[in-house]
């Protein structure tokens, strides 16, 4: 069975022929479908082949008999050695792979591979046409130029000869024959006065074909050199056949390895040629999960869509309605998982368990050769599996060749016997008193062919949970059985039948039904999703958008701020105002780029002064603006400023209160870094200095100077005790000596 790798009759049963055959097309060499080893690391191995692009391997020899005889010391062949060649350059060339990174499992296995210096340098010497080049070995070049010497000498000679006037008159034509490898002249009687040679030969016409004793002596220079080269060539061989003897073990090595990753790249090429996919994902539950599965030998398929999570199957309706082709892609999905081949499934959505045993009975075995009938070639295949451990069988028509009732109960014994093994089982029947009999184990899955009614024709879907109707009827006068005897045989079934199956096609109806709105609502729940994915990510956006416009006004103010310190160190005029000119232009340009930034939606209200707004759990009006930021009013009686990005508008239900009278500030900003206090009474300095602060601190200034100048120090000290006793003033300190020293006060605010 199947452990032992004899999985060719299966392969015929399932109609994967073909696709095994063009499978089998991209192996460098011939060998069995199943691959040795684990098949974790082997499934890793062919997704990271899948990532990369590289050149297949070329076709190459078994080289177990070459292996054999270098084991016995013999001598190889030029073109036996060759193919060690090709295996031992291939994997340098895989090694030298720039995109095979070393966090790969494939360059780990590659780096494994090390092959010995003696043997990379023997690559070299070869070319690509199995010959050697020039250069390696002097006298065997040398041995090579005297031959094609002596061919070009043969060409000269020859030419030499015809276009001898004495020869002329006994020629038939001036070219060349070649008779058994010899460069010969055809020539009329009498020759013999004007050349002398060897006769090799005469024509129909009885003209002579003569090798010339001048181009005779030149072919004996010819074989000479062959011979000699074939012995120099013999040593060649020899000494290389030597080398591969003291690597015999790694040559083994290799050789296996090679049929390692010709399993890998055979799978890979195939998928990639005819668009497959690999399905890893296998199950401990033993549960199938297909997803658009396309059966290889199909040509104009369905995909097929299944969840098959119980111990049994059992497949019902329509004849010609693809049952058994359902039967066969469940058992080729299992097959083709097993070992690793690809094939068309949406492998994403699918889940294929293992088994170590695949088994189907599907073709009928009576014939006279078998001397066996259908039920008891049945029986036969049963009494193999009943024992079978970790099993998937398949079963088609199952109530082939014995009596209804009692196959019924003969079936349902032995397919329980198989689920208390726990076998997977998937049967096609129309025995509706076994589909009766086992219909309310839980280990039991029904599904039906469905027919289409209106165009009388199967529509190869199957519906779920439903014991699907035959047809026979309609499907033999889809056949050509004409219309009075089907009417007969109706009258023959009985009235009690018909109605029965009525209701088994008004129950498959039903289900239909209730499988299409099923459809429309998970169609609607996915629209929903869609659409509350744009909306949280137009709300991500948002808050992307927010992030930005805050880093950017952080960055230009600390660019502004870092300006204007460097110029209030200074004592010049002219520095402060070019310094807050600069100033000026690096927030230019961050309203510019605020102005990108903040560019709304379409789908986004803008918030206008009047709006009813809510902001976190407290609601309120929107009273002023200013830029980005906006002045509420809370219906509490507290206002404060915020971005647009915290507010929510609200309908505007509350009415509009009393005008009540406000209190209108206008503020001239006339705001400067240094103050000059020079000439002033300390009380006239006190109150520019206070004025002078104030404008500092709504400027946003966070560091200041004052100039009091040094005298007896009465103004100096009622600045100082001023400083001191002003809550925003962080701290203060005399200014440095070429800010004025002494005569003056650095204050931080």
């Amino acid at each position: 069975m199947q452990e032992n790798y004899h999985y060719e009759n299966l392969i015929g049963k399932l109609d994967l022929c073909d696709f095994i055959n063009q499978f089998n097309g991209f192996f460098a060499r011939p060998k069995p479908l199943h691959l040795q080893g684990d098949k974790s690391p082997l499934i890793s191995l062919i997704h990271e082949l899948d990532k990369i692009i590289f050149t297949p391997p070329p076709k190459i020899e078994s080289l177990d008999t070459f292996i054999l005889k270098l084991k016995k010391f013999g001598v190889l062949k030029l073109e036996e050695i060759f193919e060690f060649i090709k295996i031992i350059r291939y994997f340098l060339y895989l090694k030298s792979l720039d995109n095979i990174t070393e966090e790969m499992h494939l360059h780990r296995y590659l780096q494994n591979i090390i092959i010995p210096e003696s043997l990379s340098k023997l690559t070299k010497i070869f070319t690509e046409s199995c010959e050697i080049k020039n250069g390696v070995y002097e006298e065997l070049d040398s041995l090579m130029f005297s031959i094609s010497r002596q061919k070009e000498e043969i060409s000269k000679t020859l030419s030499e000869i015809l276009a001898s006037a004495k020869l002329a008159p006994y020629l038939v034509d001036k070219q060349i024959h070649y008779i058994n490898t010899n460069e010969t002249l055809l020539l009329k009687a009498g020759f013999n006065h004007a050349i002398k040679g060897i006769i090799i030969s005469r024509s129909q016409s009885g003209f002579f074909y003569l090798l010339p004793n001048q181009v005779y002596s030149i072919h004996q220079k010819i074989s000479e050199l062959n011979d000699k080269l074939q012995d120099y060539l013999y040593e060649i061989c020899k000494n290389i056949s030597t080398l591969f003897h003291k690597n015999i073990l790694f040559l083994n090595f290799i050789n296996k390895e090679f049929d390692k990753f010709d399993h890998l790249q055979a799978r890979v090429c195939f998928a990639k040629t005819y668009n497959l996919e690999f399905v890893n994902t296998q199950t401990t539950d033993k549960t199938i999960i297909l997803k658009d599965f396309v059966h290889p030998a199909l040509t104009h398929p369905k995909p097929i869509n299944i969840e098959f999570r119980s111990g049994l199957l059992m497949v019902t309706g329509v004849n010609a309605g693809g049952k058994t082709m359902l039967l066969k892609s469940i058992l080729t999905s299992v097959f083709l998982s097993k070992y690793l081949l690809p094939m068309k499934i949406n492998a994403h959505h699918s889940k294929i368990a293992n088994f170590k045993n695949i088994f189907a009975i599907i073709s009928d075995p009576q014939n006279s050769k078998n001397d066996i009938s259908t039920f008891a070639g049945r029986m036969l295949n049963f009494s193999q599996i009943l024992n079978t451990q970790d099993l998937i069988v398949g079963i088609d028509e199952i109530e082939l060749g014995t009596d209804a009732d009692e196959g019924a109960s003969l079936y349902k014994i032995l397919l329980e016997f198989l689920l208390n093994k726990q076998a997977k089982i998937i049967i096609t029947t129309h025995h509706k008193r076994l589909a009766a009999l086992m219909a309310n184990d839980s280990r039991i899955q029904i599904c039906a062919a469905i027919f289409d009614e209106k165009r009388q024709i199967p529509t190869y879907e199957f519906l779920h949970g439903s014991i699907g109707k035959s047809y026979a009827f309609e499907s033999a006068k889809r056949y050509g059985i004409p219309e009075n005897l089907i009417t007969q045989a109706k009258k023959i079934y009985g009235e009690d039948k018909e109605k029965l199956n009525e209701l088994i096609e008004k129950s498959t109806q039903l289900e239909m039904a209730l499988k299409q709105k099923t459809t429309q609502l998970q169609d609607k729940i996915s629209e929903y999703e869609r659409k509350k994915q744009e909306q949280q990510d137009i709300i991500e956006k948002l808050k992307n958008d927010y992030e930005k416009e805050k880093y950017l006004l952080h960055t230009s103010y600390t660019q502004a701020l870092d300006k204007l310190k460097e110029i209030a160190k200074s004592k010049e005029t002219s520095d402060i105002h070019r310094g807050i000119n600069n100033a000026n232009k690096i927030l230019n340009n961050f309203k510019n780029q605020h102005n990108i930034l903040t560019s709304i939606p379409p789908n986004y209200k803008e918030i206008k002064i009047g709006d009813r707004i809510k902001h976190g759990s407290q609601k309120g009006s929107v009273i002023g603006k200013n830029g980005d930021m906006y002045l509420i009013e809370l219906d509490s009686g507290v206002r404060l400023k915020t971005s647009a990005t915290k507010l929510k508008i609200i309908p505007n239900h509350r009415p509009i209160p009393a005008s009540s009278p406000k209190i209108n500030i206008n503020y001239q900003n006339n705001a400067h870094v240094s103050l000059d206090l020079h000439g002033l009474r300390s009380q006239e300095a006190i109150e520019k200095l206070d004025k002078f602060l104030s404008d500092a601190l709504i400027a946003g200034f966070d560091e200041v100077i004052v100039y009091h100048g040094i005298g007896t120090g009465k103004l100096s000290f009622c600045v100082k005790e001023f400083l001191s006793s002003h809550p925003k003033v962080i701290s203060f300190c005399d200014a440095p000596p070429q800010m004025g020293g002494f005569g003056a006060k650095l204050i931080r605010l």
